[in-house]
């Protein structure tokens, strides 16, 4: 070793032991130790500057020291190397083979064509022995050195094409709600399932700063480079984050910022009054817009990469624009206006409706508000608004028909907003990957099967659109998501939203290599095979032994779980099922029922307006059916009710039997406390089943065909 090398790896020590103090302090999440041996045992070069680059570094000579690699940062002197991270517009070095690889690089690059690789995107490329991955901006190389675990040893595969990846996706974004204070009804975190909140705790900011960036480099493994850090139903103690507390999101951001995740903070749109002291709210008001455009000008010197604000209004009590008669595009304009000048967008949320409605009115349907309150204001939103959208026109039930929404508004920024927070799928408590349902919602074409898809609209005209957006699942739970399987939910969605159309069993695998590699597991093809079986169909076991057909929200009133078939059957919330002796559904068809099918674009308009075209699966959406009527599947309803219900116990019954199996394969504490939730799902998917199937045999009439148990 030359004295320049020498002195070069002394400077790459860590004064905190990256083997000893950086190790993270929780139980199996994807990307543990063990997944970057294979990267870790190579002789590595890193080339670029900037604090993005750093994080390379730091991965890289953290997996070298454990696994006896060797890694380099611009070096002045020629080495030989097996991978190199490089910044195209980054300085020659005098490597001759990192120039050959470079080089090999370009010419892969100009091969695949199709236009830049941009902020986010890279190239990875072989040249002989070597690997090499590009980047135009330092964000690539971050997201170029996940890839390159994911792919394990594949990535030093020699007759490896050339790959070029890009994010279809420019805002990959997850909405924590969480609460500074602990909230008398909705705790700590909001429809929170892992624990307490990672940001907060009784009132102050939780401290835990380690944690908060091992969960930044968790999520830029998965390509999200975005989050809310509070919740959207924004109380007094969480208002003060945009002044007086603002030091607390800060540091936050700055924990967060190596790993290019950018902070949102949610607001309420009440915040002149509350906080300013100011006499009203009304946006049209030049006092409030003063006080906006100066408070954000304050945020922006504290976080100059703030993302921008994230707003619930005029929805279940939130304060909005409405007081001042005012509609929601004078309300976000008046944000807007506020962030332009500083690069920030405002997300502002669709989920308006009526909650206060009479149960015996039939003609007002939840299903209708969004479109009804924002497709009359498209082209009055500003450029930097995002108008964000629940991917169905209810609330993130089991199965939904797509939100018209997201049809409905052309001349504005859309995001698609999704529920990685298990709040109507189990809670954290049931097996339920959500990759294929997403999937199928971002590859669902609204102007018929010829037209664009949802991730279309998301991704906008030159990926311009507002992205995707889903509610954060994290808590400070020793497993991060409460059920270990459940991470693999926050891992598909920035997957899925770095690239909607990827297979989302393909998306799962990565996952499990990266949760389990094959290294740390005494038999990974039993442990993969067993997820896989497990987990590829588990959204429509829980459909199955949940509420049928579409029609949602049997839930138990209050914390949505388990049971309750007439828990909000006779409330304010607007969410029934109208079921009676003669048959079940909603009416939402234009001939008899609400119109809400007209909603939709003219394809599936027609589609959804009659029951022999309608899909199964949305039937009782759309329609309310006789217990007679026989589905495209040759069943009829009431029997379809009892065979899913009773197939859906079964298959929770054979998950457990197939986790058994992994006994001693896995970390035992992994392992037990899978097992201890699997033995509630099927306590609880035992009662779904018993009590749904009791209560339309006692509203139909109709008995089982099979003569099974009923009670």
């Amino acid at each position: 070793m030359n004295a320049d090398e020498s002195v070069h790896l002394e400077q790459l020590m860590f004064v905190d032991d990256p083997m000893e103090t950086n190790e993270p302090r929780v139980h199996a999440a994807w990307l543990p130790p063990e997944a970057f041996r294979s990267l870790g045992a190579r002789r590595v070069l890193v080339h670029g500057d900037g604090l993005l680059v750093d994080t390379v570094l730091y991965e890289v000579s953290r997996a070298c020291a454990r696994y006896g690699g060797r890694v380099w940062h611009s070096p002045s002197w020629d080495v030989d190397v097996d991978l190199v991270f490089a910044l195209r517009g980054a300085d020659e070095l005098p490597s001759s083979a990192v120039r050959a690889a470079r080089s090999a690089g370009e010419l892969a690059l100009a091969e695949v064509g199709d236009g830049p690789l941009g902020d986010e995107g890279f190239l990875l490329a072989r040249d002989g022995d070597v690997t090499v991955v590009l980047a135009d901006a330092p964000a690539g190389l971050l997201y170029g050195l996940f890839h390159v675990v994911r792919l394990c040893a594949a990535a030093f595969d020699p007759e490896r094409p050339p790959e070029r990846h890009r994010p279809a996706l420019r805002r990959r974004m997850l909405d924590h709600w969480d609460n500074v204070a602990v909230h008398p009804v909705m705790g700590q975190v909001e429809r929170g399932y892992a624990g307490g909140s990672i940001f907060w705790r009784d009132g102050r900011p939780r401290g835990d700063l380690a944690r908060i960036r091992e969960y930044g480099r968790l999520l830029a493994a998965s390509g999200v480079n975005a989050i809310s850090v509070n919740n959207v139903n924004v109380a007094r103690t969480e208002a003060l984050l945009l002044t007086d507390r603002l030091g607390d999101v800060a540091e936050i951001a700055d924990v967060l910022r190596p790993y290019h995740i950018r902070v949102h903070l949610s607001v309420t749109f009440a915040a002149p009054v509350v906080l300013g002291g100011l006499s009203t709210a009304d946006p049209l008001d030049e006092g409030v817009r003063a006080w906006w455009a100066a408070t954000t000008r304050t945020v922006y010197d504290r976080i100059p990469d703030f993302g921008g604000y994230v707003v619930k209004a005029d929805s279940e009590g939130q304060p909005g624009p409405f007081t001042y008669g005012r509609d929601h595009a004078d309300g976000a304009n008046m944000l807007a206006e506020a962030l332009a000048p500083l690069g920030g967008v405002v997300h502002w949320r669709a989920f308006v409706y009526n909650h206060h409605q009479d149960w015996r009115d039939r003609s007002t349907d939840r299903a209708r508000a969004a479109y009804d309150h924002f497709a009359p204001l498209d082209g009055r939103f500003r450029t930097n608004v995002v108008v964000q959208v629940k991917f169905g026109p209810v609330d993130f039930q089991t199965r939904e028909p797509v939100s018209p929404v997201i049809a409905a508004m052309p001349a504005t920024r859309i995001a698609v907003e999704l529920q990685v927070t298990q709040e109507y799928t189990g809670q954290q408590r049931h097996v339920c990957h959500l990759g294929p349902w997403w999937s199928e919602v971002l590859r669902f074409a609204p102007w018929g099967p010829d037209g664009r898809a949802v991730a279309d609209v998301a991704a906008g005209e030159s990926g311009a659109g507002g992205g995707l957006v889903a509610v954060a699942n994290v808590g400070d739970d020793l497993f991060w998501t409460g059920h270990p399987l459940a991470q693999a939910n926050l891992y598909a969605f920035g997957r899925l939203a770095w690239d909607p159309r990827r297979d989302p069993t393909a998306v799962l695998d990565e996952w499990i290599t990266l949760t389990f590699p094959p290294s740390a597991t005494a038999d990974p093809d039993l442990v993969r095979r067993t997820l896989h079986e497990i987990m590829d169909d588990s959204w429509r076991t829980y459909e199955r032994y949940t509420a049928p057909l579409g029609v949602g929200f049997m839930v138990n009133p209050g914390d949505h779980y388990g049971p309750g078939v007439d828990g909000y059957e006779y409330t304010r919330w607007g969410t029934y099922h109208f079921a009676d002796r003669d048959g079940v559904g909603v009416d939402r068809t234009r001939a008899s029922g609400t119109g809400f099918t007209g909603q939709y674009p003219p394809y599936w308009a027609q589609v959804y307006e009659s029951p022999e075209t309608c899909p199964d699966e949305l039937l009782l959406f759309f329609h309310h059916v006789p217990y007679g009527h026989v589905l495209h599947s040759g069943s009829t309803v009431i029997q379809h009710i009892y065979d899913t219900h009773f197939a859906g116990v079964e298959e929770v019954v054979a998950m457990r039997r197939r986790w058994r199996t992994l006994n001693g394969m896995i970390d035992p504490a992994v392992y037990e406390r899978v097992a201890e939730r699997l033995d509630e799902q099927v306590r609880c998917a035992t009662e779904w089943r018993d009590q749904i199937n009791t209560y339309f045999h006692r509203k139909s009439g109709v008995p089982d065909e099979r003569g099974r148990d009923i009670y």
